[in-house]
């Protein structure tokens, strides 16, 4: 009896023996599971880092008393980030774990950290711990994958918007203008046309502009008609004769005034000018004349229609007809508006002459940003400009400073693409991306398909950007980014035209994807900014590369 039991307690230390030892025999098979990751180097998109981890646990390894807890953790300079532990158990454990065959299996996780500034140069690891009763044993380390690829963060997200342009123009073109007019069938001149109101104003004008030394004549015209009534051939004739007489009557006024010689045009018959006279007129069957000019457009059929209206017809040769018996003078006119220099010298010794217009130019020429924000106010406050008022929050917007460009933006009561840009710009620079997006679609300006492409960057959605931003102007950085995130290389470097150092950072991406070692030298050679020389210390796309 003593014997038995002397066996059987034996028997039962070398059970717990075994027992204990269980768990140690998987810490020293460890080197027999494997771990592959996907991707394979670690990738940030929109702040998040997200990978699918596979583990494959060979046949007779995984205990079936045994409970594991496995940590992935993400080890970077200045910390290290762990996630909450996958927790698996053998098929003999009674508990609400993921069980793992005894005769093997793979285990496929997705595991998930917020991206933090350091993390571009780690790696993940699993840390395991085995347990089987009160004994735990710490399994090997297995390291996952090194680096995070951020090459995304390299997008430019403060967003485009264009500020509001002026109308200021720096010739202004007018004309002056005065005519003779003439009798039913003649060309001949009348003295009393000569000095006649319209031919004094046109004259008048005319010294004026020549005393002035902001304007100037740049040309004179003489456009000679007849009024649109018997043969059109005969009209033609009566035009041409009128045209000559009123030069003649020109090159006289001309030794008095200072006028260059015309340039003469006989126009023939003017019907032209008929149906304007009639639109204008108090004529009674008016809508009935200009019914008859919209269905024919033959001369001839056109007078004849309206002759067969006698009544119409009598009220237009008294009305209409005598005014298109005519020769126009026209002086083409230049007026210099103010300078640059003009503009700004105004701005300080007599701002209340410059119109909205002028305001908004001069605007554009100072350099200080409290100048400029009084010169939009100024322009909002004296002719409620909404332009001003957009251009306000605009470069609130380039100062980053959201509050008042919000402000300044609701302030503005015209909705266009431009104000629903802005709105855009505004969410993005919240990080409201969904709300920012909606609004560049609405948007539909070339700024909002810009801005549209750096949301599609940074929320992963990297083919979509890359069309968005194909062959679009003024976007070059953002455009050679979404290339090489799509892995169009020869695009990106085909796009890569701009002299900037980031687009040259971009340059030694390319180069380093394509392996081109000596490409990578000679963008980094370029690369004076601090900033970017520290993130290319760092940088797994540049891993392995001297530069």
């Amino acid at each position: 009896m003593k014997k038995s039991f002397k066996f059987l307690a034996a028997a039962a230390i070398f059970a717990a023996a075994v027992s204990c030892a269980s768990i140690d025999k998987m810490a020293q098979m460890a080197e027999n599971v494997k771990v592959t990751c996907e991707p394979g180097v670690l990738e940030a998109v929109n702040g998040e880092i997200d990978a699918a981890v596979s583990v494959n646990i060979p046949a007779d390894y995984f205990n079936p008393k045994a409970i594991v807890e496995v940590t992935p953790v993400l080890v970077y300079e200045g910390g290290e980030a762990k996630m909450k532990p996958f927790i698996y158990q053998g098929e003999k454990v009674k508990d609400n774990y993921k069980v793992v065959s005894k005769a093997g299996q793979t285990v496929k996780e997705k595991v998930h950290f917020d991206f933090v500034e350091g993390m571009e140069k780690s790696r993940l690891e699993l840390r395991a711990i085995a347990r089987k009763g009160e004994k735990f044993v710490n399994l090997p380390t297995k390291k996952v994958a090194d680096g995070v690829n951020n090459t995304y963060m390299l997008v430019k997200r403060n967003g485009f918007i264009t500020p509001k342009a002026d109308a200021y123009q720096e010739v202004i073109s007018s004309t002056a203008e005065g005519q003779i007019k003439y009798l039913v069938n003649s060309a001949d001149v009348r003295n009393s046309e000569l000095k006649g109101q319209s031919v004094k104003d046109f004259l008048a004008a005319v010294d004026q502009i020549n005393a002035d030394e902001r304007t100037s004549i740049t040309g004179t015209e003489i456009l000679a008609y007849a009024s649109p009534e018997g043969p059109e051939n005969r009209n033609n004739e009566l035009a041409d004769k009128r045209s000559a007489t009123a030069n003649k009557a020109l090159k006289e006024m001309a030794k008095k005034h200072e006028l260059s010689e015309a340039t003469v045009k006989s126009l023939g018959e003017d019907w032209e000018g008929f149906q304007q006279l009639v639109k204008e007129s108090n004529i009674e069957d008016k809508e009935l004349i200009l019914r008859v000019l919209s269905m024919y457009s033959d001369p001839a059929v056109r007078e004849n229609e309206i002759r067969n209206m006698s009544q119409v017809f009598t009220a237009l040769k008294g009305e209409v007809l005598p005014e298109l018996r005519r020769a126009r003078l026209i002086a083409n006119v230049e007026y210099q508006n103010y300078t640059s220099e003009e503009l700004l010298k105004l701005l300080n010794d007599n701002a209340d002459v410059l119109d909205e217009e002028a305001l908004l130019r001069t605007a554009t020429l100072v350099k200080d940003n409290d100048q400029k924000e009084e010169i939009y106010k100024r322009a909002v406050a004296k002719y409620g400009s909404e332009r001003a008022q957009f251009n306000l929050a605009s470069l609130y917007l380039d100062e980053n400073k959201l509050s008042k460009a919000e402000e300044a933006l609701a302030k503005v009561h015209s909705s266009d693409g431009d104000v629903l840009n802005a709105q855009g710009v505004i969410a993005l620079r919240k990080d409201d991306l969904a709300t920012a997006a909606n609004y560049f679609r609405r948007a539909g300006t070339p700024d909002a398909q810009k801005n549209l492409g750096v949301v599609q960057i940074l929320t992963g959605d990297y083919d979509a950007a890359a069309k968005t931003l194909a062959d679009v102007d003024g976007c070059c950085h953002n455009t050679v980014l979404a290339y090489i995130l799509t892995d169009q290389l020869d695009k990106a470097a085909k796009a890569a035209h701009c002299n900037d150092q980031k687009v040259t950072y971009l340059k030694a991406i390319i180069a380093a994807r394509k392996g081109d070692a000596a490409g990578v030298r000679e963008a980094m050679g370029k690369i004076t900014s601090t900033a970017l020389r520290e993130r290319a210390s760092k940088d797994i796309e540049l891993v392995g590369y001297d530069w």
